[in-house]
C-alpha cells in the first residue's frame, strides 16, 4: 500500500509539473456586460497589460472604469488551493460596478450550494464602494452563503483585494489626510531582498516572446523566445531605508543636499539586452524611452535630473546593466503617497519600413512603513497592506477558538489520566458520552468543523502546487483540529480523532447506543469477513487521491461518498439523495457500530495509513489476551482486536472501552483471579493467626 501511494504521489508530481499555467483570460463583450450593464456600442474598450492586466471602458473620451479579473490582480486562490476566478468592474468613482464568478473549485460550492446562490452572492456587490472597510458595517456587502462561509468570505476578499489594488494603481483616489507624508528622515538596515519583499522596490521581466506579441509585425523578430529582452526595476529612493541603503550613506548625503527638500527621487535600473535609457537624451536632454505617469500626470525625465549610479553598494542586490536615479522637483506635481507608474517605450521597424512601437508598464504604490501619520486601516487603499483574510477570520471566531481549545484540553486529560477515568465504569460511561454529545451538537452542528477527506486532497495540492498556510488558515476551528489530530497520531495513534472528535462517527456511536437501549438486535461480522472489508476504505481513499492528481473538481464530487457534508455541515438540509444516502449509513449503524467508520470512511483510510508510527503504547494489554481470556476482543465495538488479542491501530478508535475491562476486576478473568488468590491469602493469614486466650 505504502509502494502504491508513494508510485501515484511520484506520478502527481510528473503531471503537475508538465501542465502549464492557465493564460489570463480575455473577457467577451457578453461578459463585460455582466459587470458593466451600462455599457453600449459607443463605449470603447483598451487592453492595458499591466501589471496587472486590465480593461480601461472609455465613451467619447471620458473614463467609466476598468474590468479585470481577481486571479490576474491579486492571484485568487480558495480553501480547495486552486484559483477562484471572478470578473469584477470598477467604476471610475470607486464603486464596484458588477462582478461575475468565472471558475472555481471549492469543495462546498462544487456540490451543495446552487449555481444561482452563487451568482446572486457574487452579483451583490454591485454599487459597493471599495473605499469602505468590509467590518465597517457602512457599505452594502451581500450576506454570506449559508453553508459556504469561508468560501464566500474568501470570493469578497478576493474582490475588494483586486478593486482596491487596481484603484490604487490607476490613481483613482489621490486625495489623501493632511496628516499623511513621506518618512523621510528614518533608516533602517535592509537587503535587497528586504526591498524587493516590501514592495519597496518592484521589478518587471520582458522577454523576447512578450516582445513579439506586443509588436506582431516587426522585422526583427527575437531569437530564443524565453531569453530576457529588458528586467526593470523601479522604487522611491527618497526614503532613507530605500535610497541611503542602495547606494550607500556618503553618496546619499550627497544625493539629499542637491536636491530640495519637497523633491523627490526615483530609482529605475535594468537587465537585459535593451537600455532603458537609449542614447537621444545626450543631444536631447530627454529619455525618450522612459516616463513616469500619475494619474492624469505625464513626468518627462531629463538628463539635468539625472544622476548615474555604476553599482548598487547592497547586500544580495544583483548586477545591474545600468542604474539611473531621477529627481522629480516638487513642481512637477509628483505626490510620492499616490500610485504612479513607469512606462518604458520599445520601437521596431516592420518590413515594409514602417514603425511598430508598444508601451510596457511597471506600476508601483509606496509600501505603509514609508508612510507617517496613518496606519493601512485608515488608509482606503492600503488593500495590499491590510490584515489577511484569514487574521481577521481568527479575531472573529475568539468565543468558538477559545471553546474549542477548552474541549481538546479537556480529551487531553481523558487521554492522559485514562487509568483513572475507565477505573470507574459510571465515570467512563458519562464522561465518554458527554463528550460525544458535545463533539456532535457543538463541533458538527453549531461550529462546523467536520474534517473531511477534501482536507487531504486540498493539503496534498498544495505541496504539488505551492503550499500556503492563509489557504488553511481560512478555518480557525479546522485548522485546530487538524493540528490536534497531527499531534495525537503521534502520541496515539488515528483513534483520537474517529473516536471522539470526528462528529459523524460520534453521531452513529450514539444512535446506536440509543439501539441496544430500545434492545434492536446487533450483528456481529464474522472476523474472517470482517478482516476482507477493511481495505475497502482503503481502496475509495486512494482512488480519491488519484482521480485528484488529474481533476480536483472530481475528486470532490467523489468525496460526496462521505456523508459529512450532508449530516453534519448542512444538517440534512440538501436533495433527497445525498440524504436518502447518509440516512442509510446511520440506519446500517444501528446494527452495526459505526458501519461507516469501519468499511467506508476514506478519511478514516488517510488517518490509519500512518498510525503505526505513534511512539506510545497507551493501551494495556496482558499475555493473557487473546490466549486465556476474549472479553475485550468480544466486547471491542468496532472488532479492532484480534483474535490473538492483538490490537488493530488501524482500526482503532481509542474508544477505551477494552481498558474499562483490563481495569475491571469483575470482568477480566487474570484480575478475577488474582482477586480470589488475595482473598484466600488473607484468609489463610486470618486463620493462622493466634488466638487470645480468654479471661
Amino acid at each position: 500500500m505504502y509502494r502504491t501511494l508513494s508510485v501515484m504521489l511520484l506520478a502527481g508530481c510528473v503531471f503537475l509539473l508538465a501542465c502549464a499555467p492557465a493564460s489570463s483570460r480575455t473577457a467577451s463583450r457578453a461578459d463585460l456586460l455582466r459587470v458593466f450593464p451600462q455599457i453600449d456600442n459607443a463605449v470603447s474598450t483598451v487592453e492595458k497589460p499591466g501589471p496587472p492586466p486590465v480593461t480601461e471602458l472609455r465613451r467619447d473620451g471620458t473614463l467609466l472604469g476598468y474590468t479585470f479579473t481577481t486571479w490576474d490582480v491579486v492571484g485568487s486562490v480558495g480553501y480547495s488551493g486552486k484559483p477562484i476566478d471572478i470578473l469584477v468592474g470598477l467604476a471610475a468613482d470607486g464603486t464596484l460596478a458588477g462582478a461575475h464568478l468565472i471558475s472555481h473549485n471549492e469543495p462546498i460550492l462544487v456540490i451543495g450550494v446552487p449555481p444561482e446562490r452563487l451568482s446572486r452572492f457574487v452579483a451583490g456587490f454591485a454599487g459597493y464602494d471599495i473605499r469602505e472597510t468590509p467590518a465597517s458595517g457602512s457599505g452594502t456587502l451581500p450576506d454570506v452563503v449559508s453553508g459556504a462561509s469561508v468560501s464566500s468570505a474568501v470570493i469578497r476578499d478576493a474582490i475588494i483585494r483586486a478593486a482596491r489594488a487596481v484603484a490604487a494603481q490607476q490613481g483613482l483616489f489621490g486625495a489623501r489626510p493632511d496628516d499623511r507624508r513621506l518618512d523621510r528622515s528614518s533608516f533602517s538596515p535592509a537587503s535587497w531582498g528586504d526591498l524587493i519583499n516590501e514592495g519597496a522596490v518592484v521589478r518587471r521581466t520582458i522577454t523576447n516572446r512578450n516582445l513579439a506579441d506586443a509588436l506582431p509585425g516587426a522585422a526583427d523578430a527575437p531569437g530564443d523566445a524565453d531569453r530576457t529582452f529588458i528586467e526593470l526595476f523601479v522604487g522611491l529612493a527618497t526614503s532613507p531605508r530605500v535610497g541611503q541603503n542602495l547606494i550607500g550613506q556618503r553618496d546619499f548625503n550627497r544625493l539629499v543636499a542637491e536636491t530640495g527638500a519637497d523633491d523627490n527621487t526615483v530609482l529605475i535600473a535594468a537587465n537585459g539586452r535593451y537600455s532603458f535609457k537609449g542614447t537621444a537624451y545626450r543631444k536631447t536632454g530627454i529619455f525618450e524611452r522612459i516616463q513616469l505617469v500619475q494619474g492624469s500626470r505625464t513626468i518627462r525625465l531629463t538628463r539635468p535630473h539625472y544622476r548615474n549610479v555604476q553599482s548598487f553598494d547592497i547586500a544580495g542586490a544583483p548586477e545591474m546593466r545600468e542604474i539611473g536615479l531621477f529627481t522629480l522637483p516638487h513642481d512637477t506635481g509628483f505626490d510620492p503617497l499616490a500610485p504612479w507608474r513607469v512606462e518604458l517605450s520599445v520601437a521596431r521597424e516592420t518590413a515594409a519600413g514602417g514603425t511598430l512601437s508598444a508601451v510596457f508598464s511597471l506600476a508601483y504604490a509606496l509600501p505603509e512603513r514609508y508612510i507617517l501619520g496613518t496606519t493601512a486601516q485608515t488608509d482606503p487603499l492600503a488593500s495590499a497592506l491590510a490584515p489577511p483574510l484569514w487574521e481577521t477570520i481568527w479575531r472573529a471566531r475568539t468565543v468558538d477558538i477559545a471553546v474549542l481549545c477548552l474541549i481538546l484540553l479537556a480529551l487531553t486529560a481523558i487521554l492522559v489520566f485514562q487509568d483513572a477515568v475507565v477505573r470507574n465504569t459510571r465515570l467512563y460511561r458519562t464522561v465518554r458520552l458527554g463528550f460525544l454529545t458535545v463533539t456532535v451538537v457543538w463541533i458538527g452542528w453549531i461550529a462546523g468543523a467536520q474534517l473531511s477527506v477534501v482536507n487531504i486532497i486540498t493539503f496534498s495540492q498544495s505541496l504539488l502546487t505551492g503550499f500556503s498556510w492563509d489557504l488553511f488558515l481560512l478555518d480557525p476551528l479546522v485548522f485546530m483540529l487538524w493540528g490536534f489530530t497531527a499531534v495525537a497520531l503521534l502520541f496515539w495513534g488515528r483513534g483520537v480523532f474517529c473516536g471522539w472528535l470526528c462528529p459523524f462517527g460520534a453521531l452513529q456511536e450514539l444512535l446506536n447506543e440509543i439501539a441496544r437501549k430500545l434492545s434492536i438486535p446487533q450483528i456481529k461480522v464474522p472476523f474472517a469477513l470482517h478482516e476482507r472489508m477493511w481495505p475497502i476504505k482503503y481502496v475509495i481513499f486512494l482512488g480519491l487521491f488519484a482521480v485528484s492528481l488529474g481533476s480536483v473538481e472530481l475528486a470532490f464530487r467523489g468525496a460526496e461518498i462521505e456523508p459529512f457534508k450532508t449530516a453534519i455541515s448542512m444538517k440534512f438540509l440538501r436533495e433527497w439523495p445525498f440524504v436518502t444516502f447518509a440516512v442509510a449509513l446511520l440506519g446500517a449503524g444501528l446494527f452495526i457500530e459505526r458501519f461507516y467508520c469501519r468499511y467506508i470512511c476514506p478519511l478514516g483510510a488517510a488517518l490509519a495509513i500512518p498510525a503505526k508510527l505513534h511512539m506510545f503504547e497507551w493501551l494495556k494489554r496482558r499475555p493473557q489476551c487473546g490466549s486465556e481470556c476474549r472479553v475485550c476482543e468480544v466486547r471491542c465495538t468496532v472488532q479492532a482486536i484480534h483474535p490473538d488479542g492483538a490490537i488493530n491501530p488501524n482500526e482503532c478508535i481509542h474508544c477505551l472501552s477494552c481498558q474499562r475491562f483490563y481495569h475491571d476486576k469483575t470482568m477480566c478473568p487474570p484480575l478475577i483471579v488474582k482477586e480470589k488468590r488475595r482473598l484466600k491469602r488473607e484468609a489463610v493469614a486470618a486463620r493462622d493467626l493466634p488466638q487470645e486466650a480468654p479471661q
